[in-house]
């Protein structure tokens, strides 16, 4: 059994201020809050630092993206050696001219930016209209100097990085319907699965499918967790936004940490929170030894899953 040490986690659910300096400061905060309470990895919400911009296409909302060397990164990068914790921080990318992307960049405790995962599913939804703002992770992405790949330096453009506390994986959002991205990342050695969100209700639905919706969302991340004898964490946004010309977004919250069980260790509902749990490495091992689904996988029969359809 792995005599790792057990490493804490906080993932912040919270909505966004009226200027992205104010969101900083306030997200800033809720970080050295969370490092004051223990935590050591520390997770925000997807795009955190800006109002969900996707809901309509709007070429100046381009003039929100910031390179990985750009005035957020290296504010908390600053604070992230100064408290000694690691720091998944989801961010819009302009990765070159016309080129930008949904990422999520890793900051290790000594305040060096590992790596960057860039979001590989993105959606197209009434509401959502990520396709127009972001370019899709790719596979052939330059590898990041202490970031974790397949043999070959490839796996299909996930990541995972071994930070000073744990081993840890990043998927984003839309993501989190894809147990390929899931498994993939698992594989790579991950003990603990980030998953920043920015999911909400159509106000017009959320009578009809709102809790169902919540239901589908966390269940599916459970499963994650289960199929994969990891902990997935997944901080969502909160609060409505408005956008002219629509009904707006809620943003349901309900974010959450759960063990290789799929056993909640800290649960949201819909407002600001913080939440903090300690995972602790040997479950993993515990949990793969009593549910082998990675020793029995049949990965010689798997080669149809390369076809979008199979059927006629």
């Amino acid at each position: 059994m792995t005599t790792r040490a057990p490493f804490t986690v906080a993932i912040i659910q919270d909505g966004v201020a009226s200027t992205a300096a104010e969101t900083l400061t306030a997200t800033e905060t809720r970080i050295r809050a969370a490092a004051a309470k223990g935590a050591q990895v520390i997770c925000l919400k997807e795009l955190f630092n800006a109002p969900y911009f996707c809901k309509k296409l709007d070429a100046s909302r381009f003039d929100l993206a910031e390179p990985v060397t750009g005035p957020t990164l290296a504010r908390l990068s600053a604070v992230a050696k100064e408290l000694a914790v690691v720091l998944v921080v989801p961010f819009y990318e302009r990765q070159a001219a016309g080129v930008y992307r949904n990422s999520a960049a890793v900051i290790d405790a000594d305040g060096s930016v590992l790596g960057v995962y860039r979001k590989m599913h993105i959606p197209h939804d009434p509401l959502f209209e990520e396709k127009y703002y972001f370019a899709p992770g790719e596979s052939s992405a330059p590898v990041q100097p202490k970031g974790v790949r397949g043999p070959d330096g490839e796996a299909g453009g996930y990541m995972v990085w071994k930070t000073r506390y744990a081993t840890i994986g990043v998927l984003i959002c839309w993501d989190q319907w894809y147990p390929e991205g899931a498994r993939i990342t698992a594989l790579l050695g991950a003990d603990i699965l980030f998953y920043p969100t920015a999911i909400g209700w159509h106000p017009a639905e959320k009578a009809e499918w709102g809790a169902a919706q919540v239901d589908a969302w966390r269940t599916a991340q459970r499963a994650h967790a289960i199929a994969n004898g990891v902990f997935v964490a997944s901080p969502n946004r909160a609060g409505f936004e408005p956008e002219a010309g629509t009904d707006g977004i809620e943003f349901f919250g309900h974010s959450m940490i759960v063990d290789p069980y799929g056993r909640y260790l800290a649960q949201a509902e819909t407002g600001e929170a913080t939440l903090i749990a300690t995972c602790d490495p040997s479950l993993i091992e515990y949990t793969r030894r009593n549910w082998p689904f990675l020793r029995d996988r049949r990965v010689d029969s798997y080669a149809p899953l390369l076809n979008r359809w199979i059927g006629s």
